[in-house]
């Protein structure tokens, strides 16, 4: 019998097959933020749309153009480009001009992921970085907080003037002066408040959880831990005197926690894989947070708690490593165990 030789293609582990790729993944990651993007155009007009299409265009153009410059494989087609471009619009204030949400496309893409080696290997959540490296205009970032329902056309940059008549104060503005919010439980749940502008409604980012949870893209433990502690933290130390359940409930709903907890704190990249893991992890979000939001000079903890986290999930994954069942630590002559 003659036999034929076989070039066969070994790769790294794990040799696991799955319908879910991470273009599939990502795909249904951009199906869930729709919710939130609609809302945003409801309350902000088409200007929303139109910084959020900037912003994947942005991402996926810097992206195709580094791979292209190093003359790497081309990785647009895995769909990460576009989820990184839409969160980056989301934590920005639906005012933005153009070329900003562009110079923060170009150091989530270059500097925070390509640098390190692509989709997979960066050590922090892009889209956050590229937020807090917005911060550099204070100004463009959070003093132009533009009211619920007022349309602003699709290419305007509206002017300072006009943005004076325009303007409001935000539920973590007042949160961080010990009030609760002027706005109603209803309004924050629905998002008819100021912030950046996929952020503000709660309802349309649960709809989107509830889908990623559906179709397993993600699990319930860290958005539960990250939420449950801030619930937890903020009913027993409400601050000004303020009734504890309304405190905790203008808490989870304002800023930017259900976008954080549910869209960022679960990045594959930037989380860990164990369940207890992942559980310490969103436990250690919830506590930052808060401890921002009480302590901090900034009205918003965020951005800054899941970012320390992330360059901790080393420890988290191994403080969550299961003990394997029947093992018996065995001792050495000496008394060491071995």
């Amino acid at each position: 019998m003659k036999y034929e030789a076989t070039n066969l293609t070994v790769s790294s582990s794990p040799h696991a097959h799955s319908k879910n790729s991470t273009a599939v993944i990502m795909r249904d990651v951009c199906i869930a933020l729709l919710p939130a993007l609609i809302a945003a155009i409801r309350f902000f007009g088409w200007r929303a749309l139109t910084l959020t299409m900037l912003s994947v265009a942005g991402c996926v153009f810097f992206e195709w153009g580094f791979r292209k410059l190093m003359k790497k494989d081309c990785t647009v087609g895995d769909w990460s480009a576009v989820v990184t471009g839409m969160l980056i619009a989301f934590v920005c204030p639906v005012t933005l001009p153009f070329w900003t949400i562009l110079v923060a496309d170009l150091f989530a893409i270059v500097l925070v992921k390509q640098l390190f080696g692509g989709i997979g290997m960066n050590i922090v959540n892009p889209a956050l970085a590229a937020r807090a490296f917005l911060f550099s205009w204070p100004s463009l970032m959070s003093g132009s907080w533009v009211r619920p329902g007022t349309a602003i056309s699709a290419f305007s940059t509206p002017s300072a003037q006009v943005l004076d008549g325009l303007t409001s104060a935000t539920p973590m503005a007042a949160l961080a002066e010990n009030t609760l919010s002027a706005e109603s439980l209803l309004d924050l749940f629905l998002g008819n408040i100021g912030g950046s502008l996929g952020e503000v409604s709660a309802a349309a980012l649960l709809l989107g959880g509830i889908y990623l949870l559906l179709r397993r893209v993600i699990s319930v433990r860290i958005p539960l831990a990250y939420l449950g502690t801030v619930a937890v933290l903020t009913v027993l130390f409400p601050l000004g005197g303020n009734d504890c359940l309304d405190w905790m409930l203008c808490q989870l709903l304002s800023g930017g926690l259900m976008l954080g907890a549910i869209f960022m704190a679960t990045d594959y990249t930037t989380s860990p894989v164990t369940h207890g893991g992942q559980i310490a992890y969103g436990i250690g979000c919830g506590v930052l947070t808060v401890l921002f939001r009480y302590f901090g000079s900034y009205v918003e903890g965020v951005t800054y708690a899941i970012l320390i986290m992330n360059c901790c999930i080393g420890f988290f994954d191994k403080l969550g490593v299961p003990k394997r069942f029947g093992l018996v630590r065995q001792k050495k002559k000496g008394g060491a165990d071995e």
